[in-house]
């Protein structure tokens, strides 16, 4: 019984917490006036473009835009990709339906380990529903984001290996086809993909306009704009992709920076969330009597299961606060 009085205040506490996550916290943030904000810029429209047709031809300019607003549809079609896209993002070749069941395995697993000691039913139930639909989603998400950071990596020396075969009076294609040849994973599967979308009669603007729905990184974003302008509106492709280039290393340089800029900041809340289970350890050795009240005691229980819930919630704002998006 006095499990149960736990398992249930650890629900009411992680509701009470995610309810005011959602709903506190981006008026705190300032979140919500960023969004506002960017959807009443995005409401005042382009500028007002002046036609300057010759011979019933649309000007480069024209093109150019028309481009960037078929390439902005396509981005803006789906916001919340599927099950069996994100897999794919991750890197894994796993189906839907082999992922479905391991979720449901695991789920069955934390069911009969939280019964197995004593947590009750519904402490069981909680672990369960953490087993089988939180951490198989954290998991795709952890492999996603380092599957994104090993190709950010390499991404713009595979940029410069393009540029460097325009230069020297090799096609795209073969160009791309030398990445695939001498680049590391996840670089060469990606470009072996456009390679393989090309092949079925994709234009090749829209190939690799697809490298972003695999790897949802603003850099892939560029990549396939760049391409896709290049194929409709013509231009230097070599000194286009060089700028890219340069951008992109500029945005690994930030990237740097942001990372070298915050690490005081990630000390800090390393401390703080560390300060109260050493402080806890120490208190133990010095007086155990004064501390064992927290585990032997059903309040004391009560007591640590609500502040392991708050510590978590307090640890996962800090966090939020302290990854920079740009």
């Amino acid at each position: 019984m006095p499990m149960q009085m736990i398992a249930l205040f650890f629900l009411v506490a992680a509701s009470i917490g995610g309810v005011a996550w959602v709903f506190i916290y981006p008026f705190l943030s300032g979140e919500r006036k960023a969004e506002r904000r960017m959807e009443s810029v995005a409401r005042t429209g382009a500028p007002v473009r002046v036609a300057t047709q010759r011979g019933g031809q649309k000007s480069r300019r024209e093109q150019i835009e028309g481009s960037l607003k078929e390439i902005e549809q396509r981005r803006t079609k789906s916001k919340t990709p599927a099950l069996s896209v994100r897999i794919a993002q991750a890197g894994l070749n796993w189906s839907k339906k082999r992922f479905i069941i391991t979720s449901a395995i695991l789920g069955l697993v934390g069911f009969v380990v939280a019964l197995g000691l004593h947590a009750g039913l519904p402490g069981a139930v909680a672990l369960a529903f953490a087993a089988s639909f939180g951490l198989p989603r954290w998991a795709l998400k952890f492999l996603k984001k380092r599957r994104e950071a090993k190709f950010l990596a390499g991404f713009p020396d595979a940029v410069d290996v393009i540029v460097r075969g325009i230069k020297a009076g090799l096609p795209l294609l073969d160009s791309i086809r030398v990445i695939t040849n001498e680049s590391g994973e996840p670089i060469r599967s990606e470009f072996r993909a456009i390679l393989e979308t090309q092949s079925f009669g994709v234009p090749l603007g829209d190939a690799c306009a697809k490298l972003y729905e695999r790897i949802p990184v603003a850099e892939a974003n560029f990549f396939g704009i760049v391409i896709g302008i290049q194929q409709k509106a013509g231009g230097n492709l070599s000194e286009a992709l060089g700028n890219l280039s340069r951008v992109l290393r500029d945005r690994k340089k930030m990237q740097a920076k942001i990372q070298a800029m915050s690490m005081e900041a990630k000390a800090s809340a390393t401390i703080i969330g560390c300060l109260p289970p050493g402080v806890m350890f120490m208190v133990y050795i010095t007086s155990p009597q004064y501390i064992e009240l927290l585990w032997t005691e059903p309040l004391g229980r009560m007591m640590m299961a609500g502040c392991i819930t708050w510590m978590f919630i307090g640890v996962m704002v800090m966090r939020k606060m302290i990854n920079f998006d740009f």
